[in-house]
């Protein structure tokens, strides 16, 4: 016990009456402003994407990204849904972070296609979104306890002590574990400073959001083995390595091939990122946004 770090900061931070604000939901809302200030707005408007688009994209993606997370943390958790408060309460965590980048990145290609967007551009834009939210969005986790790996006399292991702390089964107060939560938020810190690396070097648009996805399913893969609060599902794999082995082996490709078949296939960056980009296509209801087979344009490969 000694050798550890001890947490004992209450989940809750404050309450307005009945209502209990939590630590995971203010650092979400954090993540949220300094995602979009320090990541995804200074890439976006240095190569041409006007700010008002930018916003009601940021709303909209944000809004199905955490819808995705939830969906995908009650599908990685279904023994733990026993009602619908189960399904969506995500006062006590679980937000898996895949969904997230599922319903993140479907929400840019529908939008910027929408409105006529360079949906690479966008692309990027997220993923810079992404590894400067995550980190921080984790530090919600780390109070919470949600995330932990197996019992650790390391120096940096965390022990909880405050008895509304949200551990997971089989987990218990004063005992040291492996904080996966942070090891997580560092290993994603580290992938913002390679994809920084990356943006540096003057790549076309969409390598940095290939960078991304193929780095952060590696991190995963790796750092799941530390995180002890999922379930074993097959080949001694939990089912966010599988998903991310899914996403290295097939979905990798597949965007690879869509990259070189629509911004690789040129040789140079194209003289207005903007070209055919209308206000007028601009939604003000989710009806709006999202159009019907009929209206949707084919992807064009040349």
């Amino acid at each position: 016990m000694l050798a550890t770090i001890t947490i004992g900061i209450d989940p809750i931070a404050f309450k307005i009456g009945s209502l209990a604000v939590h630590w995971y939901g203010i650092m979400y809302v954090v993540a949220f402003v300094a995602a979009y200030y320090l990541g995804a707005r200074p890439h976006a408007i240095s190569r041409g994407i006007r700010e008002d688009h930018l916003e009601r994209l940021t709303g909209w993606t944000i809004l199905f990204g955490l819808i995705g997370a939830r969906l995908y943390y009650d599908v990685q958790n279904l023994d733990l849904m026993h009602s619908v408060v189960d399904v969506i309460a995500v006062w006590n965590g679980g937000m898996a972070f895949y969904g997230a980048i599922i319903g993140g990145l479907a929400t840019l290609v529908i939008l910027g296609r929408r409105w006529k967007l360079p949906i690479w551009v966008l692309l990027d834009a997220g993923a810079f979104f992404a590894v400067v939210g995550q980190p921080i969005g984790r530090i919600g986790n780390i109070i919470n306890g949600d995330i932990l790996g197996g019992p650790s006399n390391l120096p940096w292991a965390t022990a909880y002590t405050n008895p509304d702390a949200v551990l997971q089964a089989g987990y218990r107060l004063g005992v040291g574990y492996q904080p996966a939560a942070a090891y997580e938020a560092l290993g994603t810190l580290v992938i913002l400073l390679i994809l920084l690396g990356v943006r540096r070097r003057g790549v076309r648009p969409g390598v940095v959001i290939l960078t991304y996805v193929g780095l952060y399913s590696v991190s995963q893969l790796l750092l799941d083995f530390l995180r002890q609060t999922e379930p074993i599902i097959a080949f001694g794999l939990k089912e966010l390595q599988l998903t991310a082995i899914a996403t290295l082996v097939v979905g990798m490709p597949l965007l690879a091939i869509l990259w070189r078949r629509t911004e690789g296939s040129s040789g140079r960056a194209p003289d207005s990122l903007l070209d055919g980009a209308s206000a007028d296509a601009e939604p003000d209801s989710p009806s709006e946004a999202l159009p019907s087979d009929a209206e949707a344009e084919p992807v064009t490969t040349d």
